[in-house]
């Protein structure tokens, strides 16, 4: 029975998450440039008029891969959202690793991406899956030190223990910085703002350069589900996850969801994107040695004071 309560509130968090997450994407970007306010059938008009736009086919692409990297894409996202406790004992899939099984989702969306880029056979979307590559391997270590320094705590990889531990405390009070470079690690998977090197302007929209009509919106609603995936993630590994007075564990985990989700979409419109190398020399010489300090710091402070 809580299997089944778990899979349809799966299925309903899924689809709330998406309908606000694509409506947050239609509004907020119009909302910061100041301009009029952005109107929430824009997202529907705009899947209508992929679906009924024409297909690009560009020569000799690789059919079958162009149609298993979006499937595999938002695979990977449902995954990564059903090892996330919607409250005691409410998982879809009840994992004594969910950590490990979200960093397997992580690292496989890299190769969704470059799958995407490969599948056009063409130079633009090639080029924007390897920068893609070259900036998300090093952004995915970040993942690794932050969520382990939010697992020392629970002492076990399971997001449900994760969560009980923050009772006391949250984990961004622990590590405040986790939190930061975490929110950076969900710009890079999910595609957006300054982490974008797959599909960037300069590039003429990269790994979507030739690709339009109902492969597009394919890839653009697995982009949306990854993108409630991991501020689920987010909410449950450094914001307490379900814990809240008064209201249901999943109506909370949906609050601090939101509040992610809106920050991730607000964040990928009001930063800039660094050239490449530039990124690269961050990450390596900054962001990194950052998380492991970040790491560092938790672990001492749980050996001096538990």
């Amino acid at each position: 029975m809580m299997e089944l309560i778990a899979v349809l509130l799966l299925l309903v968090f899924l689809s709330m998450g998406f309908a606000g997450a694509a409506l947050a994407d239609g509004m907020l970007p119009a909302l910061i440039a100041g301009q009029a306010r952005s109107s929430w059938r824009r997202p529907i008009a705009e899947a209508a008029r992929l679906l009924t736009t024409q297909r690009i086919r560009t020569e000799a692409p690789d059919a079958l891969l162009w149609f298993l990297a979006p499937t595999l894409y938002l695979a990977l996202a449902i995954v990564g959202l059903a090892v996330i406790p919607f409250g005691p004992g409410l998982v879809t899939i009840p994992s004594e690793v969910g950590i490990v099984v979200w960093g397997s989702c992580e690292a496989l969306t890299i190769v969704a991406v470059f799958m995407f880029g490969w599948s056009a056979n063409a130079p633009l979307p090639l080029i924007g899956a390897y920068r893609y590559v070259a900036i998300a391997l090093p952004a995915m270590l970040l993942s690794m030190f932050v969520l382990i320094g939010a697992a020392l705590p629970a002492e076990s990889l399971a997001f449900t223990e994760i969560v009980e531990a923050q009772r006391t405390v949250w984990n961004v009070v622990r590590q405040p910085a986790g939190l930061i470079l975490f929110l950076m690690l969900g710009l890079a998977i999910s595609l957006r703002g300054p982490f974008d090197y797959a599909g960037p302007e300069d590039l003429a929209g990269g790994t979507t350069a030739d690709v339009s009509g109902p492969s597009l919106l394919a890839w653009k609603v697995a982009r949306l589900a990854m993108l409630v995936s991991v501020s689920a993630v987010t909410a449950t590994a450094f914001l307490g996850g379900y814990l809240g007075p008064l209201l249901p564990g999943f109506v909370w985990l949906a609050l601090k969801t939101a509040l992610v989700l809106i920050a991730l979409v607000a964040a990928g419109n009001f930063f800039a994107r660094m050239p490449p190398a530039r990124m690269m020399g961050v990450i390596w010489t900054m962001l990194l040695p950052l998380s492991f300090l970040m790491l560092l710091a938790v672990g001492t402070e749980l050996l001096l004071w538990g």
